[in-house]
């Protein structure tokens, strides 16, 4: 048997808006707004570049209600360029393909199989076959398992299934399966898509969710890939491929100890220098500034002014935009002054927060304030009690924080 080579993505979600605060850069909103074509690019250039006999697409393939023309005709062109190169494309429906109308459709090149929602299988070479189900309606409340017919006997027989598995925070539930489900039927690779985040499920067969190919916010964190498939005298080998164009990313800067301007700037300069020399192509940063420092008090005084610093800072490098700034900064443990009336307050303040009065409506204001966001940013911010509780303390906190440094105001400088 050759060594063939499968290119295995998912969640494309074509044209879908990235949703970042960054987004009021005009010079971010060009690269940002092309960010999943380019990413479908990428993995287009890799398959004519490697010689990738073909492209596995698990689903999701669109992402609005209503496909544009100009969708339809850039993807009819990337899979012509594949068409040319002698690459195949295989292709099954998920549930945001599904509730897609017909308009701004047009016919795909004759390179690309798109499997139905009665499912069925296709020859790749003679000892690869693909077997595919799609999607027939957006929803899909039972498994599709019973929809795949037996494996080739003697072949390497690839699955390209739309599901959520046995579920996943911030999903719901779509043709729902076990993993034990996938592994007991005889199948070699189990193409999966639905779920963001890549993770590899079984390795004896292989059951893998490769993960959307380009983050669309901060909950999809990180550098993206697709999943290679190298097939060699039957075996499989996997392995990433690259394909974000834009990145997401959180990090953390310690400010502990620093005790004047030239230094926090000189942290925050090297610290975003060092991040930008990982980045492949782009990245839009949450940054988190942190530790014991007597400029804690300035810092939060002056949080616009550093904002912008760090703007500019990050802009300098060419890659990288700042999408959001969190100070959780402290001011180091000294004797408090009998004359410091601001430290009285803040003690004052500490009290209130801990008696039980203020926290009960301190918490139904908070859970006001998550009843009215969507059904994943609330679980991702309070899964729990406990993390809505620890949200609570932290909010809390902050703002005890923000008042204490506006009150000490122009003195604050003095006040160290």
């Amino acid at each position: 048997m050759m060594t063939i080579k499968i290119l295995h993505t998912a969640d494309l979600h074509l044209d879908s808006p990235l949703a970042s605060l960054a987004l009021r850069d005009e010079a971010l909103q060009a690269r940002v707004l092309t960010a999943s074509r380019r990413a479908l690019e990428k993995m287009v250039d890799f398959c004519i570049a490697e010689g990738v006999a073909a492209l596995l697409i698990s689903g999701d393939l669109y992402d609005r209600a209503e496909r544009s023309a100009k969708t339809a005709a850039y993807l009819s062109f990337q899979m012509d360029r594949l068409r040319q190169a002698g690459v195949r494309v295989f292709y099954i429906k998920g549930n945001h393909d599904a509730e897609n109308p017909i308009s701004g459709e047009i016919d795909l090149p004759g390179n690309v199989h798109v499997f139905d929602g009665r499912g069925g299988r296709v020859q790749l070479t003679p000892d690869v076959w693909v077997h595919g189900v799609s999607f027939r309606d957006r929803h899909a409340p039972e498994s599709l398992v019973g929809k795949f017919g037996a494996p080739e006997p003697g072949a390497v027989n690839i699955a390209m299934l739309h599901t959520s598995l046995t579920g996943a925070t911030g999903h719901d539930p779509y043709a729902p399966c076990a993993v034990a489900d996938l592994t007991a039927t005889g199948f070699d690779y189990w193409a999966l898509g639905h779920i963001h985040k890549r993770q590899v499920h079984a390795s004896a067969p292989w059951v893998v969710m490769p993960g959307n190919p380009q983050g669309r916010d901060i909950g999809e964190a990180g550098a993206k890939s697709a999943t290679l498939l190298t097939i060699s005298n039957g075996l499989i080998s996997i392995a990433e491929v690259p394909t974000s164009t834009v990145e997401f990313r959180e990090s953390r800067v310690s400010l502990a100890g620093l005790d004047d301007d030239d230094a926090v700037r000189a942290a925050l300069r090297s610290h975003v220098q060092a991040e930008a020399a990982t980045v492949a192509d782009s990245a839009i940063l949450r940054l988190t500034l942190t530790g014991a420092t007597p400029r804690a008090w300035q810092l939060r005084r002056d949080r616009d002014i550093w904002a912008e610093a760090l703007k500019h800072l990050c802009e300098d490098t060419g890659c990288l935009w700042i999408e959001k700034l969190t100070l959780d900064v402290t001011t180091p443990a000294a004797a408090a002054s009998p004359n410091d009336a601001v430290a009285e307050v803040q003690a004052l303040m500490a009290r209130i927060a801990s008696e039980e009065g203020f926290r009960a409506l301190a918490r139904q204001e908070l859970e006001q304030l998550l009843a009215l966001l969507p059904q994943p940013r609330r679980a991702a911010l309070a899964p729990n009690p406990a993390a809505q509780a620890a949200l609570l303390d932290r909010l809390t906190r902050d703002a005890a924080l923000a008042m204490t440094a506006a009150m000490r105001g122009a003195d604050a400088d003095d006040a160290q």
